[in-house]
């Protein structure tokens, strides 16, 4: 008797039953939510104008020295820290050369990191934590103590100068798509973008999504560029903000690069391009009694032996 239904309620439940396969779409309806289309002015380019511009502006640029303020954001164990914004600097000369150095906080004395890369391997210096890391630029360390031990300078190179295509060995195409902007009141607008997708090879000889450069329509600018890794898995999200003239090179004022275990947000204060940079500027010695961490070796595996400096 506990479980039997009185009869009002199953007469209830069997009316209940018999109204919702004729109404069903008056008690549980879904909406569609349309964004807002942006009303800004759009511009119109070709692939062919657009690629030129990739190659044009990778030919332009062939060394730079930049003052900027950085912001670093770390995510470890499903949490974020972020760290004060530290002033520093950013060499970087073609082929694949490339050095940070973060100053300390407030004081402006050197220095809160150190980072240098040859392309291929990289040297990472925390003199408040008195480590050094050294290794391949594709070993990752997502267990590292210290989150920024999951930085590569190389990231922060190619997020820099955008490398030129490749027609030989990549594979170019251009796709009409729509990027989310900022609206009236802080809603997101849809508005039309292109994008130009990059492909090559992997090392099975597949043909795979190497990177994607998305132009914008109101200015055709690169403000996005997605690199892919060799599965085709997303590495690095990095947009670009804020361009300026800088002796007639169109060169992006705020450069944000996102990675799985960090976000760095570089501000320009200052830049100089071409100008001759000299390989001793790219040299990163070992800071005495330094606890060295050779992910060479064994990833995570540390050791207090001196490297030779290269």
């Amino acid at each position: 008797m506990d479980f039997m239904i009185s009869r009002p309620r199953k007469s209830l439940l069997f009316l209940l039953l018999a109204v919702v396969p004729m109404t069903g779409c008056l008690l549980f309806r879904s909406r569609t939510i349309h964004r807002q289309q942006s009303t800004a002015p759009l511009k119109a380019a070709s692939e062919a104008e657009l690629i030129d511009y990739i190659n044009q502006q990778a030919a332009n640029i062939q060394s730079m020295q930049a003052t900027v303020d950085i912001d670093t954001s770390v995510e470890k164990h499903g949490k974020n820290k972020d760290y004060p914004e530290i002033y520093g600097y950013v060499l970087a000369r073609k082929p694949a050369m490339l050095r940070v150095v973060g100053l300390m906080p407030v004081v402006h004395t050197c220095c809160a990191v150190d980072m240098v890369s040859n392309g291929q391997n990289f040297k990472l210096s925390i003199p408040p934590e008195n480590r050094f890391v050294v290794g391949r630029n594709d070993v990752p360390t997502p267990d590292a103590k210290n989150p920024l031990e999951n930085l590569r300078p190389q990231h922060i190179y190619d997020a820099l100068l955008l490398r030129e295509t490749n027609p030989p060995t990549e594979s170019v195409e251009m796709q009409n798509g729509v990027e989310f902007v900022d609206g009236p009141n802080g809603h997101e607008m849809e508005q039309p973008d292109y994008e130009i997708d990059i492909s090559g090879k992997n090392d099975r000889g597949v043909p795979s999504l190497s990177r994607k450069i998305v132009f914008s329509r109101t200015d055709l600018l690169p403000h996005r560029q997605i690199v892919y890794d060799r599965d085709g898995n997303l590495a690095t999200d990095t947009r670009y903000e804020g361009y300026k003239d800088y002796n007639g090179v169109n060169f992006p004022s705020q450069i944000e690069v996102r990675r799985p275990h960090y976000v760095i947000v570089l501000h320009v204060v200052k830049l100089q391009l071409n100008k001759v940079l000299t390989n001793d500027q790219f040299e990163l010695k070992q800071p005495p009694g330094a606890l060295v961490i050779d992910l060479n070796q064994s990833q995570g595996a540390s050791t207090s032996a001196k490297l030779p400096v290269r």
